[in-house]
């Protein structure tokens, strides 16, 4: 059982294991390397920064874990404490017993960490012995060594003359007091932990001349080996949808079909799209706005909706506009029969409310001024409408309060909760009520504010309904409550001089969308012979002026309905620094069950098929970054698909079946002709299946459109800007489908990926290792890696490079400090044949099996470049756990043909000299300018790794601070 082999229980029953149908073998190490005295009084350390997660499982999932660390150094004692975060500990060796007999240990930290011993000298022999928590969230105090029975460990029998190997693993995340220590005591009752000092530990061995790549040394035990990664993963699937697996993915496998069978199949025809800007005077950096982007059949799932949660912009949404109403908008609500007694909601009454004649009667002043809302409240709907803290605030851009004038009854929503004034819940949306309120008025209606106030004196028959069923305003003397105050004030402040009825409060400004806004503050701007009320939607205090009466606001996440004492004046003390409102009601005299929310279970909604794809543009969105590619609708592939398929078997006597549409690209050009890439499994003969991959255009006739909606569906040909029409449009009064001259890929032309390099060990091995992983994968030996050193001294790049399996590789070694531009110059230099593909490339990369295939059928000499888009994974992720964003605004890893290349003049040494960041966009507007066009698509699984720039290229770190 020692090498690991009936461990199941130490493997994930994931999607990997899925996948395998064996476990990985295990190579633990079962014989201890040669032991010296001298290697009493430390321990050997290992740390992994950079990766997020405060469980040990995180740290295993870590690419680098556990030959390739960040640092390699030593401690002297089993207790740590860098004071950093995002990081991961190895610490081993042997402890020495000063005694025989029965110890017990106990392992404390923050966050989690596991005490790995042996019952001997051996490291394939250690098994877990004490550990802090398995999900992250649990932690200890320093020296905090009982507080979950997982610490301590059992009685265990040790020897004085002999060593025992260990291993304590730790984690920490970004938060808390990082710590980790290991106590020991004699297994005697009330004995207490004492933390494990450099008396009592040695080293495995000594590390200080081995350079970084040397990792033959480093035991591999249960708690620690290089496939660890794989096991200890989470049970449930990700639900990434780009994990799923496609055809696409493994295409490039299935042999091609003989060139001699698609010549000549469609007849030739000039490709000289109309999006092409050669000589065209580009701003710096202005290129980005000229590279658009391609359709895609069938979906290809680099869309990542798994990150959705977070990030909604592929709904061309407002962030704000979505956290406050969702997705109502594209519900209806069903309409409902029932008895308004027993509604969710509330209905106010008009005679609740005194009309501006009754009341310019009443009072003898004139009617209130409606407010002017904002500009912005004029031109959009919906804005940005956010909770302020503390003494944040922000412009109530909702003008949607109702007029007294045309409101009728004013009925509250259905699905917000009766509390008027509660003010924490969240408002969904509109509703029902809102919805067909909306359908019948026009927008103007929710553009003026009136404030109206309540009708006290004047109360009808026994039969009127009250305000609020359920809810009576008792006289009560005037309180006040702080609007900032989160909690109920305990001890009410003054008010200032007001009389009752004069200041009775208006109760209700509401209109079917406005309800709960959590900020309601109106910009006023006074009229002549008004004074407005004051701007501060905080503020309680009214201004007033000679024969002008003016409400206040209330602010309804914070207060609630007022009473008030009719005919009663109050006198108070003058209100200090702070802002409160002039009401309040005491919930101990209210029905308690008014408080509680009503829900309606049985509200149903009708809704119609929505395709957001719809919305999208094929401009480079450089402001959604998990939107995936764009979709290519069916209706379109399969006529184009059809038309080609009808040409290949008319030219090969009918021996072709398509199997199936693997893939189809779409560049669109709605002036002159759309360009696909077809990529079709066919049948040749019902027996070999063959793959064809061909570039085909559909070139737009001139004149009208009406035989070409089906094949161009994004609109009419620009007449203006096309070519003459050939005689095949003519006769057949239709697109043509032809073979775009010069436009075809070659499907076993040299790659060569350039890297420039320096000091970055653990990241050059995983990038060697994984062009060698691409070899073995494709048996695919056309492609060459050329590494560029700006003098690394943790490693012999050479010797790694040369003791990989690699098809064919290039060292340059280069002094001085890391530059990215002039490396990547000196490597595509290297590269004689200018009818090769040289690939711009970044070290910390993840690529997909196909991506030699992908490189190749995107770049054409003269005519195309490949810029595929990358997704940056974040802290803590991983190509089997795939969170993160796709880098819509790089272009650094770029495929181009070296002829191209030197002829767009090459990288931009002079200016990028001492710095990097920019040069892959200035490149691109010279690319441009030339006259290629620049390729631009979501590659499925291709990832960057998240890195921090610690200890790269050209920095240099700040002294320790003396503790």
């Amino acid at each position: 059982q020692n090498d690991g082999q009936d461990l199941d229980g130490w493997f994930s029953r994931g999607q990997w294991s899925d996948r395998a149908t064996t476990h990985p073998k295990l190579n633990l190490t079962k014989q201890a390397l040669p032991w010296n005295e001298q290697y009493k009084g430390k321990a050997n350390l290992h740390v992994f920064e950079d990766w997020c997660g405060g469980a040990v499982r995180h740290l295993r999932k870590n690419l680098h874990f556990p030959l390739f660390p960040h640092t390699r150094t030593t401690v002297k004692k089993l207790a740590v404490s860098p004071k950093w975060k995002n990081y991961g500990l190895r610490i081993f060796g042997y402890i020495h017993p000063f005694k025989d007999g029965d110890f017990q240990f106990s392992v404390a930290s923050d966050d989690n960490s596991e005490f790995w011993l042996s019952s001997d000298e051996s490291p394939s022999n250690s098994r877990l012995a004490a550990f802090v928590g398995k999900l992250g969230t649990e932690w200890t105090a320093p020296g905090e060594f009982t507080k979950f029975s997982s610490q301590v460990s059992k009685p265990l029998r040790l020897m004085s003359s002999r060593r025992y190997y260990f291993e304590l693993l730790h984690k920490q995340d970004d938060r808390g007091s990082d710590h980790v220590e290991v106590g020991w005591r004699v297994f005697l009752p009330s004995l207490k932990f004492e933390v494990i000092d450099s008396s009592y530990i040695s080293l495995y061995t000594d590390e200080s001349s081995l350079k970084m790549n040397h990792v033959e040394h480093i035991p591999q035990t249960l708690a620690s080996h290089s496939g660890s990664y794989l096991w200890e993963a989470q049970q449930d699937e990700h639900g990434a949808d780009m994990l799923k697996s496609d055809p696409r993915d493994t295409f490039f496998l299935t042999p091609a079909i003989e060139a001699s069978r698609v010549e000549n199949v469609l007849v030739p025809c000039a490709y000289s799209p109309t999006y092409v800007v050669k000589d065209f005077p580009i701003a710096r950096y202005q290129g980005l706005q000229f590279v658009y982007l391609s359709f895609v059949y069938p979906n290809d799932f680099t869309r990542l909706t798994h990150m959705e949660t977070e990030n909604k912009c592929f709904y061309r949404e407002s962030p704000l506009y979505l956290e406050k109403f969702g997705f109502y908008k594209y519900m209806k609500m069903d309409e409902e029969e029932e008895d308004p007694h027993q509604r969710a909601f509330l209905f106010l009454n008009p005679d609740n409310f005194l009309e501006e004649d009754e009341e310019e009667e009443e009072e003898g002043v004139d009617s209130p001024e409606p407010t002017d809302p904002p500009s912005e409240a004029k031109e959009k709907s919906f804005g940005p409408v956010a909770e302020a803290k503390g003494k944040e605030t922000l412009p109530d851009k909702l003008g949607l309060l109702a007029s007294s004038k045309r409101a009728g009854a004013l009925s509250l929503q259905p699905h917000l909760s009766v509390p008027i004034f509660g003010g924490k819940a969240k408002t969904p949306g509109p509703s029902k009520a809102a919805a067909t309120r909306e359908d019948k008025k026009p927008q103007k209606a929710q553009e003026k504010v009136y404030v109206t106030r309540l009708q006290l004196g004047k109360r009808k028959a026994p039969a009127q309904e009250p305000v609020f069923p359920g809810i009576f305003l008792y006289p009560k003397p005037l309180k006040k409550v702080h609007l900032r105050s989160r909690t109920p004030q305990k001890h009410p402040i003054a008010s200032s001089k007001l009389r009752a009825r004069r200041t009775l409060p208006s109760l209700l400004a509401l209109g079917t969308e406005g309800l709960f806004s959590r900020e309601t503050h109106e910009d006023t701007t006074p009229g002549p012979g008004r004074t407005a009320a004051t701007t501060d939607y905080n503020s309680s205090k009214v201004t007033r002026s000679e024969g002008t009466r003016v409400t206040s606001f209330l602010k309804m996440s914070e207060t609630t309905a007022s009473q008030q004492e009719e005919g009663k004046g109050q006198e108070e003390e003058e209100e200090e620094e702070e802002e409160v409102s002039d009401y309040s009601y005491e919930t101990g005299e209210l029905q308690q069950s008014w408080l509680e929310d009503t829900i309606n279970w049985q509200r149903t909604f009708s809704v119609s098929s929505v395709d957001f794809e719809l919305l999208r543009s094929d401009w480079n969105d450089l402001r959604c970054n998990v939107s995936g590619n764009l979709q290519l609708s069916e209706s379109e592939v399969v006529d184009v698909v059809a038309q080609y398929m009808e040409k290949l078997n008319e030219k090969n006597g009918g021996i072709y079946t398509l199997l199936r549409i693997v893939n189809v690209e779409k560049r669109r050009d709605t002036a002159r002709g759309n360009r696909y890439l077809l990529e079709l499994e066919l049948a040749e003969r019902g027996q070999r299946t063959v793959r064809l991959s061909e570039y085909v255009y559909v070139l737009l006739h001139q004149g009208k459109q009406d035989d070409s909606a089906e094949a161009n569906p994004e609109g009419p040909a620009l007449g203006a800007t096309e070519p003459q029409p050939s005689t095949w449009s003519i006769l057949y009064g239709r697109p043509v489908l032809c073979r775009p001259l010069r436009l075809s890929w070659k499907q076993d032309v040299m790659v060569h990926f350039v890297v420039p390099v320096k000091n970055q060990a653990r990241w050059v091995q995983q990038f060697i290792s994984d062009m060698a992983r691409l070899y073995g994968a494709t048996k695919d030996a056309n492609f060459n890696v050329i590494l560029v050193d700006f003098d690394s001294d943790d490693m012999d790049v050479e010797k790694a490079l040369r003791d990989a399996r690699l098809p064919r590789y290039q060292y340059l070694r280069r002094t001085g400090n890391f530059e990215r531009s002039a490396g990547l110059q000196a490597g595509v230099d290297t590269v004689e044949d200018g009818h090769s593909i040289v690939f711009l490339c970044d070290l910390h990369i993840h690529f997909p099996p196909n991506i030699l295939d992908s490189i190749r059928k995107h770049c054409v000499e003269g005519k195309l470049a490949y810029a595929p888009i990358v997704m940056r994974l974040s802290c803590g992720s991983s190509p089997r756990e795939p969170n993160g964003y796709w880098e819509v605004n790089g272009f650094g890893l770029f495929g181009i043909y070296k002829s191209d290349f030197d002829r767009v003049g090459g990288m931009n040494t002079e200016e990028f000299r001492d710095r990097w960041g920019g040069e892959d966009w200035e490149l691109l507007d010279r690319v441009l300018q030339s006259g290629l066009e620049v390729e631009r698509l979501r590659l499925r699984n291709f990832y960057h790794y998240y890195h921090s720039k610690r200890g790269m290229w050209n920095t240099r770190s700040k002294k320790l601070p003396k503790d």
